[in-house]
């Protein structure tokens, strides 16, 4: 195809346990709404345990910008609100009842609807969380007016799971979803694999500018390709929607009911039967225990293992995840460790063991870290998988010495953390990137909310 974007730089890690194409159905006895999902929210309880609530009711809203609702994935009844340190919101716990029922809105003509009616109609059934904008990574503010929306019809990372078996019967939600979109901004981008973009669902869409990409991981992480198509300045602002929340909102558009079943995989070296799984957001992570492997402790991760959240074996599928990796913790003894120079089940970057000889191997690696943290060594590895026109060490270093000004020539405003997760992971310094890169941005935000606490985590 012409006009591919080749990425040159980056990395594909090929791990063990992908998800075999087979659906099956993910039994969840409750379901959850965390608030540190959304960055810079500030949750205000719309409900109190023991509330009956309907797949829809609003759960909790945003206190500074109380028009943002956050809804129930379910209808079933508030079984616990969940706190931790100065009473901070940390899960709202909903165990579902035997039917599922909705809160419902009128099917919307979009032809027909103002840009404003549209926007009303998504804050008010909850669907308006799906949108997040760039910079910042934070939940779209509904008084914009973006330059793009940007939507990444493949993920790279690590066992991600294949968008185009993730959406199959979704072609008429997701083309529904896309007129939607098509109201709220001037241009819709929706960026393709090079190797199956004549082939996938996205290929009959219409309404969208379709751009291709070639290369390896992070090639599909939306930020990256944002940089290659429009680069955000100063003052810019985009918008960014994963393809299974354009197919919800479709559904809002079609049948007038917050639906936000999805289909997400279950992989990772430590899964005995990686497969995909039908659910609804925010299900119960314990209900895959008969597929792991149990000899010995293991990490479950909402997402995938660049950029996941450790939530363990009672933790709950995050908002927008669409995978759960589980890896070993790592945490036994290796015979002489590094001082092994064969290792030949270790992947190493720098190729320190002879594994590199065996480029089709498939690897299991563990949450251990091999190493603690020491100042930064400018070995140009960072540079060597990201694919962007930024100095990688040189914006680390602003952010840590809070330099604004040089953060901003750096390019902060281009960047969220899933953009320097492949940094992270090559690191020979062991230093926690996409922490850092998260800081930064926090301080960004106060800063241009002139320090207004109220969207300080």
């Amino acid at each position: 195809m012409s006009n591919v974007i080749r990425i040159r730089k980056g990395l594909t890690l090929s791990l063990r346990g992908k998800a075999e194409k087979v659906v099956s159905k993910l039994p969840a006895a409750a379901y959850a709404l965390k608030p540190g999902d959304f960055p810079y929210l500030t949750p205000r309880l719309t409900v109190g345990e023991g509330d009956a609530v309907l797949a829809g009711t609003p759960l909790f809203t945003d206190k500074y910008r109380p028009e943002i609702r956050y809804a129930s994935p379910v209808s079933g009844t508030v079984s616990a609100i969940v706190r931790g340190d100065k009473r901070r919101l940390l899960e709202v716990v909903v165990t579902p009842s035997a039917e599922q029922e909705y809160v419902t809105h009128d099917a919307m003509d979009v032809a027909a609807l103002s840009r404003e009616a549209i926007i009303g109609r998504l804050l008010e059934s909850g669907a308006w969380p799906f949108i997040r904008q760039r910079p910042f990574g934070m939940v779209a503010d509904p008084a914009d007016t973006p330059k793009a929306i940007f939507i990444s019809g493949f993920d790279s990372a690590p066992l991600a799971p294949d968008t185009d078996f993730t959406l199959t019967g979704e072609a008429i939600a997701f083309q529904k979803g896309i007129d939607v979109l098509r109201r709220l901004t001037d241009k819709v981008y929706l960026c393709l694999n090079d190797e199956t973009a004549a082939t996938s669902i996205f290929h009959k869409i219409t309404g969208v500018t379709k751009k291709v990409f070639r290369g390896p991981h992070p090639a599909g992480n939306v930020g990256v390709q944002i940089h290659h198509i429009s680069p955000i300045n100063k003052g810019e602002k985009v918008w960014t929607i994963d393809p299974q929340h354009i197919v919800a909102i479709g559904r809002l558009a079609l049948r007038g009911v917050y639906d936000v079943s999805k289909v997400v995989a279950l992989a990772g070296p430590s899964v005995k039967r990686p497969r995909y799984f039908r659910t609804i957001a925010g299900a119960a992570l314990s209900g895959i225990a008969g597929y792991v492997d149990m000899s010995g402790s293991r990490r479950y991760i909402s997402g995938n293992v660049l950029t996941g959240a450790n939530v363990g074996a009672d933790g709950y599928l995050g908002f927008y995840d669409n995978s759960i990796t589980v890896i070993p913790e790592g945490d036994t003894c290796e015979f002489l460790g590094w001082a092994n120079p064969l290792r030949l089940h270790r992947y190493s970057v720098s190729r320190s063991y002879l594994s590199w000889m065996f480029p089709r191997r498939e690897y299991a690696p563990d949450a251990n870290m091999n190493g603690g943290v020491r100042a930064f060594v400018v070995s140009g590895a960072y540079e060597k998988v990201l694919p962007m026109d930024i100095l990688p060490v040189y914006l680390l270093k602003a952010i840590l010495a809070g330099d604004i000004d040089r953060m901003e020539q750096l390019g902060i405003y281009e960047v969220v953390e899933e953009d320097f997760a492949l940094c992270e992971f090559v690191c020979p310094s062991k230093i926690p990137v996409q922490d850092i890169i998260r800081k930064g941005i926090a301080l960004m935000v106060n800063e241009q909310l002139n320090n207004n606490t109220c969207y300080a985590r």
